[in-house]
């Protein structure tokens, strides 16, 4: 089988069998191997034509902490005529497209109470091990992360559970929210009641029976947050799944639509091509800080900045950091950058926001529900069951592993037609938005894992 060319001015291609790189010119030891158009690493020995490039005869060039300067260079896209969704408008103006009802548990002491609750009622329960034993920094990024899932438009009803006794208590939860439509937020606290299950069986059901009155309007596709992600990549992620990904955050930002970006570790390599697309020097300087940041967080551990990609990416043709990040990125599109959130933000900004956070799958489509992404576009390319929060529309890079996992893909963006697979996986969001059912809704894979660094008493 003739190799897939990648474009006419790189000098790899990749192999349709394998998704491994190809060298289509020969390459002196110490040269850049080039990929997406940027460098992607070194070659650490002659590469003659035809021979495959990966880790036994290049490496990566990412160094320590950088400065940077401002170059912008970016244009705001002509928008195609906007459409609109059906989905539930809340109170406060936001809009959710699914109406479940949420258990949020405050601490894990109480997650298999959760889970029964769960199971008895309908309700989807996100367990989770933190909210006692945990100080500074820790305690805070659980309590925003559990804040920004009991305030999701996606919920029609949350019942907070707690136990009682854990440092992230009701009270010292309710803090945090700082307020809340009583409708549709409840709190059980399984101390200080002599049967935690009918009294929760009770307030879902009241919940379940609010939310019924709740229905769907058509509101403007500017109301629609996505979430963007990536993970189990291959060598054609970059080149499929995550370009065509890349088109529709395009068409969705210039209808006015957010979408979120986030993995920061897998910036590292591309964040000059997102600097250039920051809209104004203060976003710029926090997307700087964003990556910088990180990268101090694996020095402090100790640990090199490039420890990255994985086995499997590895397996699936992936050499170097550079590479994957570069791949990566191309689901943010070419759309300007407007803004940078932390853990316990929401969305504010309409655009491509970057999101702090690590590449894990699950912290980050956790954080992602989080800052009030209304769905997760998730790349793949050797296949995950995974699921958050929020719908979470599986796309797989290449057809082998699409009809291998059809319980846990949704789509497939192998091809050559790029704009078709576009309007294709658009339509597809537009259905989901609408409440056609992700296969992670149908088969009920729905996680969520909040990030941790410091100590446990």
């Amino acid at each position: 089988m003739e190799p897939f060319l990648i474009n006419e001015k790189d000098n790899v291609c990749v192999d349709l069998q394998t998704g491994h790189k190809i060298a289509l010119c020969d390459i002196s030891q110490g040269a850049d191997i080039i990929k997406y158009g940027y460098p992607i690493g070194i070659a650490t020995e002659d590469i003659a034509k035809g021979d495959k490039v990966h880790s036994h005869n290049m490496k990566t060039k990412l160094g320590d902490i950088l400065t940077y300067e401002y170059n912008p260079d970016f244009e705001f896209l002509t928008p195609k005529e906007p459409f609109t969704i059906r989905a539930f408008v809340r109170k406060n103006g936001d809009i959710g497209i699914r109406n479940d009802v949420f258990i949020v548990p405050t601490v894990g002491c109480v997650n298999s109470v959760a889970k029964i609750l769960s199971e008895k009622t309908g309700a989807i329960c996100f367990s989770h091990p933190y909210g006692c034993s945990q100080l500074g920094d820790d305690m805070k990024i659980t309590q925003l992360i559990l804040r920004g899932l009991i305030n999701h438009p996606n919920a029609g009803g949350v019942l907070v559970l707690g136990l009682g006794c854990e440092n992230n208590n009701i009270s010292e939860m309710q803090k945090i929210l700082g307020t809340w439509d009583v409708q549709r937020v409840k709190f059980l606290s399984a101390q200080d009641c002599e049967d935690e299950i009918a009294e929760g069986i009770k307030l879902i059901e009241e919940l379940k029976k609010s939310a019924a009155e709740d229905k769907r309007q058509e509101v403007p596709v500017s109301k629609l947050k996505i979430g963007l992600k990536c993970g189990g990549s291959d060598g054609f992620s970059g080149i499929t799944a995550n370009a065509i990904v890349g088109k529709v955050t395009d068409e969705l930002c210039a209808m006015g639509a957010s979408a979120v970006l986030t993995e920061v570790p897998e910036m590292f390599g591309a964040e000059t091509v997102l600097f250039r697309r920051c809209i104004n020097e203060d976003v710029f300087n926090r997307s700087v800080a964003l990556i910088n940041n990180f990268k101090q967080y694996f020095k402090d551990h100790n640990q090199p900045v490039s420890e990255n990609p994985s086995p499997g990416n590895k397996d699936g043709g992936i050499t170097t950091l550079e590479e994957k990040s570069l791949g990566c990125i191309q689901k943010g599109g070419t759309a300007p950058v407007t803004d940078v959130l932390d853990y316990g933000d929401t969305i504010k900004t309409a655009g491509l926001n970057l999101l702090n956070g690590p590449g894990n799958d699950i912290v980050s489509v956790t954080n992602l529900a989080a800052v009030g992404c209304h769905l997760v576009l998730f790349t793949t390319g050797r296949g995950t069951p995974l699921g958050g929060a929020v719908p979470t529309i599986k796309i797989a890079s290449n057809d082998h592993i699409a009809t291998k996992k059809k319980h846990w893909i949704d789509y497939s963006a192998f091809g050559f037609e790029k704009d078709e697979k576009a309007e294709e996986l658009l339509a597809l969001i537009r259905r989901v938005a609408d409440g056609e059912k992700t296969k992670n809704e149908l088969y009920g894979n729905r996680e969520i894992a909040i990030f941790k660094d410091g100590v446990t008493l």
